[in-house]
């Protein structure tokens, strides 16, 4: 009797939907992230987990062959850089998770106030309702703030805008004013989860700095690192792998997947070298279940 091959167990574990800055409803996101192979997903919305309950919903309701891991991004400062921390398999409805967000949230709402305030000074009238449209029921980011500006007309793509208007030292910049890193490492583990450093090459750091973020964030109880996503520069997943080795920290990999797009999309080219340990063997929580 012939059986069919079970397809290959694909881990994405950094997606983002309409939630914080994604442009798919969660219902959307599952069922794309079905159609690109996707086995686990985690949907890591930036400082909220609002999209999980309806993934979750969606995924049992088209009976979808797919494993949710609850997930998040939690924005934090370390030595004056943004860095971020997610959280994944933790409990999102634990008192520690809850208040933590919660503070972001806030944090996050008086960002946008000033940023409209700093714009409106230079003439941009508005664009806190702007960002709000953009945003709907989701969670205010400087995304959202870009996204309207574009519908202005004031710059042809996200990347202008962040360049013209939101980046340090421009208009509508606003320093953030994030939790810290064992801040959120707490509240993760506090909830039952495992705490990962996102994308670790993109924050512009110099070789010394982004090692020196490693070993703080290792010796502060973080557990893990992102080594694969879908675009990277030659040989950063293998340096990111040694690195991971170095300090002891288990290997991620997620798309950071946002929209539909030619070059970062769901699952895509999502593998870790030989030789790390993957996050979901140190935290078996987040295995994919046995597929017989």
């Amino acid at each position: 009797m012939l059986t069919e091959p079970l397809r290959p167990i694909i881990y994405d574990l950094h997606s983002h939907s309409q939630a914080s800055d994604g442009v798919l409803s969660a219902q959307d996101l599952v069922l794309r992230a079905c159609e690109r192979g996707v086995t686990v997903l985690a949907i890591t919305d930036h400082d909220t987990t609002a999209a999980l309950a309806a993934a979750q919903a969606a995924i049992d309701t088209h009976n979808l062959d797919l494993t949710l891991v609850s997930g998040v991004e939690i924005s934090t400062l370390w030595e004056n850089h943004e860095i971020h921390i997610v959280g994944l398999g933790f409990d999102p409805h634990h008192p520690a998770m809850k208040e933590l967000l919660h503070q972001q949230f806030q944090r996050r709402e008086d960002r946008a106030v000033m940023i409209a305030e700093r714009l409106a000074k230079a003439g941009i009238a508005d664009t806190l309702a702007g960002a709000r449209e953009e945003a709907g029921d989701g969670q205010i980011t400087r995304a959202h703030f870009a996204r309207y500006l574009i519908r202005l007309g004031k710059a042809d793509t996200m990347a202008q805008v962040f360049k013209n208007y939101l980046a340090r030292g421009k208009t509508g910049y606003v320093p953030a004013q994030w939790c810290s890193i064992p801040a959120a490492i707490e509240a993760i583990h506090l909830a039952g989860g495992a705490a990962v450093v996102a994308h670790p090459a993109r924050y512009q750091l110099s070789t010394k700095w982004l090692k020196r973020l490693l070993a703080y964030f290792a010796e502060v109880g973080g557990d893990a690192m992102e080594v694969a996503q879908c675009q990277q520069a030659p040989n950063e997943r293998q340096q990111l792998a040694r690195y991971a080795l170095d300090y002891g920290l288990a290997a991620s990999q997620g798309s950071d997947f946002h929209q539909p797009c030619a070059w970062i999309e769901l699952g895509r080219k999502l593998w870790l070298p030989k030789d790390v340990v993957p996050v979901w063997e140190k935290f078996p929580a987040l295995a994919a279940p046995d597929r017989g």
